[in-house]
């Protein structure tokens, strides 16, 4: 009897054993099931966090870029008006570079025939005492002393006067040609009613213009008279043949320029 109650306890005691362990073992697994899942939360964490900079980063990166692109931007337009702009000034240029164009070749076609005119209506004359030239984009009319005055004096003789006539008839026909007259002298002093050659030279070019304005009725606003006296010779004083070639009148004829100065004073197109 003792020996069965050994045994009945001793099989209680193993049940209740065996009863105990398997909730152990059952507990440790769940823990370990657990520290699993909180590792891989963890790694999953840091991936996460790990992205999420990288998405910040990339966003940085596209916001740079996206300035860029519009500083880029900016920067084009600015160019294409800049070049816009210099497309239309060197328009402008052009344009005005023809009109310039276009005034000089009338200018010069006004000189060659005002030329021809002159040529034309002094064709009478010894060459050796006037002659009709073509000099800085004017018409020069050279009359020598001897056609045009006595030696030392200011006074015009008829042959003089009969030339100046034929010349105002040309000026009173084209009233736009402008009329500067020069008297010139040779380097000889004077002596006599005019103190020197300065006075003799102004004498000269004012008896001229008495005569085209008074006796011809040319219009005394288009003339300017000056003496140069002898310092504008067209020869050496050293000799007879040059003395006589300095002593002389020159009467300078040019069209009116006003649209011409008017396009050259304009400038150009302000940038």
């Amino acid at each position: 009897m003792k020996k069965v109650l050994h045994l009945l306890a001793l099989a209680a005691t193993t049940t209740l054993f065996l009863a105990s362990c398997v909730p152990t073992r059952r507990w440790k697994a769940s823990e370990a099931a657990l520290a699993s899942v909180r590792a891989d939360s963890s790694r999953l964490a840091q991936q996460v966090a790990q992205h999420e900079a990288t998405i910040g980063q990339l966003k940085q990166q596209i916001g740079d870029l996206n300035t860029k692109i519009s500083d880029l931007q900016n920067q084009s337009g600015l160019t294409q008006n800049q070049l816009n702009q210099s497309k239309e000034q060197i328009a402008e240029q052009r344009r005005r570079l023809a009109q310039l164009q276009a005034l000089m070749d009338q200018q010069k076609r006004a000189i060659q025939d005002i030329r021809k005119k002159m040529t034309d209506a002094l064709v009478g004359f010894n060459s050796s005492d006037l002659s009709v030239a073509i000099k800085n984009g004017k018409v020069y009319v050279s009359l020598s002393e001897n056609l045009l005055f006595p030696s030392g004096s200011a006074t015009v003789n008829p042959k003089g006067k009969e030339a100046l006539g034929k010349l105002a008839t040309v000026l009173n026909t084209n009233p736009d040609i402008t009329v500067d007259i020069e008297g010139h002298t040779d380097s000889v002093p004077i002596h006599g009613r005019y103190p020197d050659n300065w006075a003799l030279s102004v004498a000269r070019s004012t008896a001229i213009v008495r005569i085209l304005t008074t006796d011809y009725q040319v219009d005394p606003i288009r003339i300017v008279a000056s003496g140069h006296s002898q310092y504008d010779p067209v020869q050496p004083n050293s000799t007879p043949e040059g003395r006589a070639l300095n002593r002389r009148t020159e009467i300078i004829l040019s069209p009116k320029l006003d649209e011409l100065y008017r396009l050259l004073e304009s400038g150009p197109t302000p940038e």
